[in-house]
């Protein structure tokens, strides 16, 4: 799916992942008796400047506004922050609440997170003040880390090894198996846009809370000129630290047993035909109608390239093609879809779903690949007839389906679906509505399961449920009231 039209604003609310910690006893705060923990973090350092956050946990009475300060003593300076109003006077930093997030009750928590600049040291504050009130201990000695490379463990175990036997998905050992979960955007835009790697959480206690809904599996809408580090991306977003983002989050989501679907979502190319979301740049900043010759089989040769040792990850080619939408012969569009090169009505040389499997499997990488359809991949009437050969016979279709969608009907499923399904496994890589409700998802689960096949919600992000299918209100997995049709049926199934 597209971004939601409020991005600009979603992203000043953007929180990053909370990892080497320093814990600090905190004073009651108005006057209360209530104590709590702020927990201060690194997340990402490089020359001159470095990404960090502030966790709040309360263990006494509710605290209605809150008011954190800290003073650095390096020399550091705030750029930027988030999940908060963030200033700095001198060495005085200084962060209060946004109108959403004041109230903390016991036992609750909230992260905030900030951009800032240093030189010669960056060590980590050693006093905080809660609504004026004077913190009573002291942080940990060894002060701000870089996010830890081997994450948490998990009693969950490993993910499966997934692979296709005839019209289903199978582990390492011949069982059954379906992909039941969640999307996690924002890898996709934050960096791109020159915010940072993730839009919100994505430390252990975020994934905690999604496997808490009995996820198994969640996608991470990848950005190719991010990856690849292209000279327009901020280089502390792009590249290798990017890359490095992308494995320690993949990394964490196994240590709770999930399996990762790593997907590609925005790609390079200037598109000015039908459905143009950004005309004015070639920038991967938008959804295009299909990848790019020019940088997409590099980036999947990189992708397989660093994941091939690991077959719990799997692979999903491009989000949403819709080269029906720069013309109207369909013949045309799904040839353009397989085979790639110049198309009819796309401004730029396009990489065929056949290059991109080719690109994955030149490495050696057998993993799981998925491929979507047309018309944002929710046509797969002619999926079949085009579908690209893969020598290691490790193929699923991909579909993504929502109220506003044109198959959004039983009898069309019946029509479209069902003979996919008859051959291969499918996987719904997006089910939504922009109802705030969970009428149209209760009844795509309801066909899905019914067939075997597997479906993934979007998305994992605190956005407004009635700007874009959001199913959290916060990162501890409250649901929206769309939310909570996904997070109850999905327990009902465990």
């Amino acid at each position: 799916m597209r971004a939601p039209p409020r991005l600009c604003a979603l992203l000043a609310a953007a929180a990053l992942a909370v990892a080497g910690t320093a814990l600090v006893p905190q004073a009651a705060a108005s006057g209360t008796a209530a104590t709590c923990t702020v927990e201060y973090s690194t997340t990402g350092q490089w020359d001159g400047g470095f990404q960090g956050g502030v966790t709040l946990t309360n263990s006494g009475s509710p605290v209605e506004n809150w008011s954190l300060t800290f003073d650095f003593t390096g020399g550091q300076q705030v750029t930027q922050g988030w999940n908060g109003k963030w200033s700095q006077s001198g060495r005085t930093v200084t962060v209060v609440n946004e109108s959403w997030n004041g109230r903390i009750p016991t036992g609750g928590s909230l992260s905030a997170g900030f951009t800032a600049s240093w030189s010669g040291s960056n060590p980590a504050p050693t006093a905080f003040k809660l609504n004026g009130a004077t913190c009573d201990g002291q942080p940990d000695p060894g002060g701000p880390t870089d996010p830890p490379t081997d994450p948490p463990t998990d009693p969950a175990g490993a993910p499966p090894k997934l692979h296709v036997s005839g019209n289903k998905l199978v582990d390492q050992n011949g069982a059954t198996r379906r992909m039941l979960g969640v999307n996690r955007s924002g890898a996709e835009f934050m960096c791109v846009q020159g915010y940072g790697f993730f839009n919100g959480p994505v430390d252990d206690a975020s994934v905690k809370a999604i496997a808490d809904w009995k996820v198994n599996t969640v996608r991470v809408p990848l950005n190719e000129e991010c990856w690849l580090g292209l000279p327009h991306v901020k280089p502390e977003y792009a590249g290798a630290r990017y890359i490095s983002a992308v494995k320690e989050y993949v990394a964490r989501l196994e240590a709770h047993g999930i399996t990762p679907v790593v997907e590609l979502h925005w790609t390079n190319g200037k598109y000015t035909g039908g459905d143009s979301h950004c005309p004015d740049t070639e920038y991967a900043t938008c959804q295009k109608p299909m990848p790019d010759a020019k940088y997409t089989p590099a980036f999947w040769s990189s992708v397989a390239e660093t994941f091939k040792s690991d077959p719990a990850v799997v692979f999903d080619l491009f989000n949403e093609p819709f080269p029906d939408r720069a013309t109207t012969d369909l013949t045309a569009a799904w040839t353009c879809w397989r085979d790639g090169g110049s198309c009819p009505g796309i401004d730029f040389q396009v990489a065929g779903m056949q290059s991109l499997v080719n690109a994955v499997r030149a490495t050696g990488a057998q993993n799981l690949v998925l491929v979507p359809g047309l018309a944002y991949a929710n046509d797969m009437r002619q999926w079949l007839q085009y579908r690209p050969s893969d020598p290691a016979g490790n193929l699923a279709a991909a579909w993504h389906t929502y109220n506003f969608n044109t198959c959004s009907s039983e009898s069309c499923w019946n029509e479209q679906l069902a003979p996919v399904l008859a051959q291969v496994p499918l996987v719904a890589g997006e089910i939504g509505e922009n109802t705030c409700a969970h009428g149209y998802i209760d009844r795509v689960m309801a066909w899905l399961d019914g067939r075997g096949a597997s479906y993934l919600g979007w998305t994992w992000n605190t956005w407004d449920c009635s700007s874009g299918p959001s199913l959290i209100s916060d990162y501890n997995g409250t649901p929206t009231n769309f939310g909570v049709g996904l997070r109850d049926h999905l327990k009902g199934l465990s």
